[in-house]
């Protein structure tokens, strides 16, 4: 969905709100990573703030009075502090957001079992079991935010209705700290209202796709012939006008598992240092590995991905023999691939490391390490994670890992 704020639409119907059917919630935290890092910095709130890397960075999210600057998420860092230089830049902290958002999905399914994640901060609930015993989808609705707030401490957005898509598009109707209800009678009339870059999955080169056909609003793809919007979009072209009929038959479907975890890092000058590369490759495993645990899953999978200066990019992967999700395991894996490359004279711009072909962690058969004593790398890795849930992150981290006397000069002064 475009990231331009758009308004409601006014009711075609008169009379009260009736939502009943509007059991499709979709429910989506307000500004996720910025009001987490809040919690732990309240003394920033009410100022612009900006979550993100270094200078070649992008932003991943944004307070409500950055974005009045037009920062946005996914904008490189140099941009954001060119829009909004009086906002103050925090590095993210991955798992104190998998940790909260563990919180707040335990919230949802308080609820209803037909929790579907899209992401860290959002899902769709499936709450027709439910109204007979907390009441109408509007009061379930005002419920899951109330819970959320005084639980978690953050403020979400709900849209009901009778489908994922119109929910989902009136979540964001609702943002920040909101509710909209779209009664199945009025989900036509209501979608029609909407410019085409309303619309979820119209980025910004489907929406100039479709200005240039002269369709500005939703009402105007409905009245187009299904094969011209194919014959210019393809199956999104067809996925387009059925939305915009309010058509959606997708049920809320509660098993979801991610494909893969990982962490990258753009660096903001180039390595080309093979000591630093593999510091910054066992910072990268770290946080990968920790994703992993934190999700409950192991990889049996450990892919790397190297971006040069010239931007050209490569990824090479080893599939091992038991799937893991210990930080030395991924870490080692990870070197024998980036030796492989032979990179010894090249000037790296990116790192990334994933773990793919996951599988749930529990009940999955784990072996030890030849070098590791009886409680290993696997008991070492969950301590941390222990204490990084109590205390934070970074509280404790390998020797390689502490910031140099210049690293946290250059920290101190991007807060």
């Amino acid at each position: 969905m475009s990231r331009r704020r758009f308004a409601v639409p006014r009711r075609m119907a008169s009379g009260p709100l009736d939502d009943t059917g509007c059991t499709v919630l979709h429910v989506d935290m307000d500004a996720y990573y910025a009001s987490v890092t809040l919690l732990e910095h309240p003394d920033l709130q009410g100022i612009p703030v900006i979550i993100g890397g270094g200078g070649r960075g992008v932003v991943l999210s944004a307070t409500y009075e950055a974005r009045e600057f037009g920062v946005t998420s996914a904008m490189p860092m140099a941009r954001a502090r060119q829009l909004c230089p009086q906002a103050v830049v925090i590095p993210p902290d991955h798992g104190r957001y998998a940790e909260v958002s563990r919180s707040v999905m335990e919230v949802f399914r308080a609820i209803t079992p037909l929790v579907e994640p899209l992401s860290l901060d959002e899902a769709f609930l499936d709450v027709s079991g439910a109204v007979r015993r907390l009441g109408s989808p509007m009061t379930i609705g005002q419920s899951i935010r109330a819970t959320v707030h005084s639980r978690v401490g953050i403020t979400c957005s709900v849209g009901a209705a009778s489908t994922k898509f119109v929910a989902k598009i009136a979540s964001g109707l609702a943002k920040p700290d909101g509710m909209v209800v779209v009664p199945p009678l009025e989900a036509v009339s209501f979608v029609q209202q909407l410019p085409v870059g309303a619309l979820w999955g119209v980025g910004d080169r489907t929406e100039e796709v479709l200005l240039g056909m002269g369709l500005h609003t939703v009402a105007d793809i409905a009245h187009t012939p299904v094969e011209t919007l194919q014959r210019a979009l393809g199956q999104m072209g067809v996925s387009l006008h059925e939305f915009a009929w309010a058509r959606d038959p997708r049920p809320v479907t509660p098993v979801r598992r991610e494909k893969s975890v990982g962490a990258d890092r753009t660096f903001p000058v180039d390595l080309d240092d093979s000591e630093e590369v593999r510091r910054q490759l066992l910072a990268l495993a770290e946080r990968t590995a920790a994703r992993a645990r934190s999700h409950a899953v192991m990889g049996r999978t450990v892919s790397l991905r190297v971006r040069f200066a010239d931007f050209s990019t490569v990824t090479r992967s080893r599939t091992l023999s038991v799937p893991t999700d210990v930080t030395r395991e991924v870490y080692a894996t990870v070197c024998r691939l980036y030796d492989e490359l032979s990179p010894s004279s090249a000037r790296i711009r990116l790192l990334g490391v994933r773990l793919e072909g996951l599988v749930a962690a529990e009940g999955t058969p784990v072996q030890g390490l030849l070098d590791e004593p009886e409680h290993g790398w696997r008991d070492a890795d969950r301590a941390v994670d222990q204490a990084v849930a109590r205390f934070g992150s970074g509280v404790v981290r390998p020797a390689s890992l502490m910031p140099s006397a210049g690293e946290e000069t250059e920290r101190r002064r991007a807060h």
